[in-house]
């Protein structure tokens, strides 16, 4: 792994800094707005949160809004599938544009997330990914991320395909890149096209 990749941690907390400043009435709005809008579908609570498995296979809890039903661990894997019964419809809306990660970014903060990154899966499911596919634990050598390139182009969710494109960021990955995932990830957002793939994660 290339030593200009140091770049990244600063590259983040700049970029939410910015982000921040820049578009805090935005942020103001969905802080207050989608909180209120899932406890008033069903009273449940509003955040979710998971381990996830990190770099160099450190576990940390991630949190998202909750975009689920209460319960939804019993009634079906950690995992979602493609118009999977246990969302609701506050929770179908924020998937389709990426909103239920916005917690996520607290995570970034504490540098258990970079923005950008390999996806960090929850601990079942990295342990079967490692028993099943070849040097999957290598997607470990970085910090994982909010989005990249295998969460925005491995659009059918392919385990195998998912390892080739995390892989394929490790060796290649640069503040250019960076960039452009973000933005690519901000557009996707904006039209509704985040969760189109045929199966995600929760």
């Amino acid at each position: 792994m290339k030593s200009w990749n140091r770049y990244k941690r600063g590259f983040d907390l700049v970029a939410l800094v910015l982000g921040h400043l820049l578009l805090s009435p935005v942020f103001i709005v969905l802080w207050t707005v989608i909180p209120l809008w899932i406890w008033l579908e069903d009273r449940g609570p509003v955040f979710y949160s998971q381990n996830r498995v990190g770099r160099n296979g450190r576990v940390f809890r991630i949190r998202k809004f909750r975009s689920m039903v209460v319960g939804a661990d019993r009634l079906g894997p950690a995992w979602t599938i493609h118009d999977d019964p246990r969302r609701t419809r506050v929770g179908r809306f924020l998937r389709k544009r990426g909103l239920d990660e916005i917690p996520e970014l607290m995570s970034v903060w504490t540098g258990d997330l970079s923005l950008v990154g390999p996806r960090p899966l929850n601990e079942e499911e990295h342990a079967t990914m490692i028993r099943e596919i070849p040097d999957f634990d290598k997607r470990l050598s970085v910090r994982p991320g909010v989005t990249g390139l295998a969460q925005i182009y491995n659009r059918s969710d392919d385990p195998y395909s998912k390892l080739e494109f995390d892989l394929n960021y490790i060796g290649s990955m640069s503040f250019a890149l960076d960039m452009k995932l973000i933005v690519v990830s901000v557009w996707y957002s904006v039209f509704g096209k985040v969760d189109d793939r045929s199966s995600r994660e929760r």
